[in-house]
């Protein structure tokens, strides 16, 4: 053997001493997190169905558009696009899924026969096909994608109700907090993507919320429901106010903030929707970061590896595991900051 043939074999010998080092985790994520957060995507990627599609067995229904827009988002914020990652097939089946079963007159996003309340399953999707839009890398796919996406835009302006907000179904001229917040969210996507988005639209659905507002900060489920508000409905609106660029300069978000610090916990359920008010409040709390956002996820994150199953999936909300695991994940992955929407 050569002196160049010693040194390198030297090297080789040297190099296979060194242990393969772990992949950087974000601030707050701790191995076992992260062990949990894979555990979990394997147990979503393993529960697509053939035709791309997630439902529930839960007792609210099966919702393959809304659940379907769900899990993609959390195969998105895993850092897997259409293109590339280790879930690259799972996101583009989803989105042909999605895509197949956008209707191109209306522009509405779902599966009627399986979704009587149509406009949550047009929001997630909406929202999913939004992020998607702007990482997709062939042209043809994405000019596909911006026809259905324009169309949707173009469904939830005609389907808000004359005081701003929207409702389950987009003909029937009412408004409630839980939809109003997906649509927001969407709208929301679409314009960070590149796709025209009436501002105006945006303006009413933002004066909506403030207009459910109590005066303890709580938002009310509807416009002229009365009463004391919700936990659930205020935490998710902090969150999309957020993302319509209205923040706590703004009396009426810091009041719903600070309604939301003394009512959300994280390891207890005290408002009936508690997978879904995490999934809002947790967003709210990374855009605004520092020590709530830390200590938030630290909690956040012990209780979520104390809820999952053994086989990597959470159930939610009595909704079902393919809703419980999308919006665990979603929170979890919070930090790595993978989906623009949610990025600060």
């Amino acid at each position: 053997m050569n002196a160049s043939a010693t040194v390198v074999v030297a090297a080789l010998a040297c190099v296979s001493l060194v242990p393969a080092q772990e992949p950087m985790l974000p601030p707050g994520v701790t191995a076992e997190t992260q062990a949990a957060i894979e555990r979990g995507l394997e147990w979503l990627v393993r529960t697509q169905a053939s035709d791309g599609s997630w439902r529930n067995s839960g007792g609210y229904g099966s919702y393959p558009a809304a659940m379907t827009g769900l899990a993609g988002m959390a195969l998105l914020a895993s850092g897997s696009t259409p293109t590339r990652g280790k879930h690259y097939d799972n996101v583009r089946r989803a989105v042909a899924f999605l895509r197949k079963h956008a209707d191109g007159t209306t522009g509405v996003i779902s599966v009627p026969a399986e979704e009587g309340r149509s406009m949550y399953g047009h929001g997630f999707a909406t929202l999913f096909l939004a992020a998607v839009y702007g990482m997709e890398a062939d042209a043809r796919e994405q000019e596909r994608l911006k026809r259905v996406l324009d169309k949707a835009v173009q469904l939830i302006a005609q389907a808000q109700s004359s005081a701003g907000g929207w409702i389950y179904t987009p003909d029937s001229a009412g408004d409630e907090g839980s939809v109003t917040v997906t649509q927001i969210q969407a709208l929301r996507a679409c314009r960070m993507a590149g796709i025209v988005v009436d501002r105006r639209t945006v303006d009413r659905a933002v004066g909506y919320i403030k207009n459910c507002q109590n005066p303890d900060g709580s938002i009310r489920y509807s416009l002229n429901s009365g009463g004391d508000g919700r936990p659930a409905i205020t935490a998710a609106g902090v969150a999309v106010l957020y993302n319509a660029g209205v923040y706590d300069d703004q009396p009426f978000v810091d009041k719903a903030v600070q309604y939301c610090k003394k009512q959300v916990q994280v390891a207890v359920d005290n408002t009936g929707h508690h997978y879904y008010t995490q999934l809002y409040w947790s967003q709210a709390l990374y855009q605004r970061g520092g020590d709530d956002w830390a200590a938030y996820y630290q909690k956040a994150s012990n209780y979520l590896r104390q809820q999952q199953q053994k086989d990597g999936r959470w159930e939610g909300d009595n909704v079902g595991a393919v809703y419980g695991t999308a919006i665990a994940l979603t929170i979890l992955q919070l930090p790595w900051a993978y989906v623009p929407i949610y990025q600060r």
